[in-house]
């Protein structure tokens, strides 16, 4: 599969030009929101008919990428080197700031490692998700019964791990606008380490695209907000991972905070 972005870092580029829905829409959520739910409905079209596989995944990721650029995103990616240092699959750890993440990236990390999703059950069901996450074959929690989410995390995800598929996981399981150590748990490093495989911390701050107690994850679009995503290098787990657990959650913390993203002492306040 070949890869969509060059180099070890990407920047949005000057000067590009706002889509029509931007000037239509009057600069609100819905512009932004009606170019994502267009690539979703596509997708969930090929995901009914099976030919919704890695390239497809990737390519409406990267579609997503370019069509949230000309409503305002502006996107700073780096550390896409340390993705392709691999030599193998990984897990990657990653920090649940929005919607926006789970939609990107597949097209920085899939063309390179192959991979899939730690998802809540009713995602599986869904209408419009549903279809889509099926054909992703992702590891499946309900959120409800910690013992049995771990055991399913441990057993899937050693499985696919095996295979040379990647698990991305967002271990604070929902969406906080506020970071908080204690609220990034060590399940993925737990996970790296039965599997006998590398760690990659993945810091990201995505406030462009808010929460909503209403919308739920369709909160306001704030476009002065840039989109800050970097991979850390390769870290290899060793023993029950408690030295990797707390190198991932200072990567993440360090460079949230050298973003000026809004760091808790407490739990984080949940969107």
């Amino acid at each position: 599969m070949a890869e969509l972005i060059a180099g070890d870092r990407y920047d949005t580029p000057e000067g590009i030009r706002p889509c029509l829905r931007e000037y239509l829409l009057l600069g609100t959520r819905w512009s932004p929101y009606t170019n994502f739910f267009g690539v979703m409905f596509r997708s969930r079209a090929l995901a009914l008919k099976g030919l919704y596989d890695d390239e497809a995944w990737s390519a409406s990721s990267m579609e997503i990428i370019r069509r949230l650029e000309r409503c305002g995103a502006r996107i700073h990616i780096s550390g896409l080197d340390n993705v392709r240092a691999l030599t193998g699959p990984a897990v990657f750890v990653a920090n649940h700031m929005s919607t926006f993440e789970t939609l990107i990236l597949p097209a920085l990390v899939n063309p390179i490692r192959p991979c899939t999703y730690v998802v809540k059950e009713k995602l599986m069901k869904g209408f419009l998700w549903g279809p889509i996450m099926r054909s992703r074959d992702p590891i499946s929690v309900t959120r409800k019964d910690a013992r049995k989410d771990l055991d399913t995390v441990m057993a899937e995800g050693t499985r696919l791990l095996a295979s040379g598929r990647s698990i991305i996981i967002f271990p604070q399981g929902t969406r906080t606008s506020v970071f908080s150590r204690a609220g990034l748990n060590s399940l993925g490093v737990k996970l790296a380490s039965r599997a006998g495989v590398p760690v990659v911390a993945v810091a990201l701050k995505t406030d462009y695209w808010g929460n909503s107690p209403v919308f739920r994850g369709f909160g306001p679009v704030h476009r002065k907000r840039p989109v800050m995503l970097e991979f850390s290098p390769p870290i290899p787990v060793s023993g029950r991972g408690k030295a990797e657990h707390e190198a991932v959650v200072d990567f993440i913390e360090g460079r949230l905070r050298s973003w000026g993203a809004p760091i808790a002492d407490t739990e984080p306040e949940q969107g």
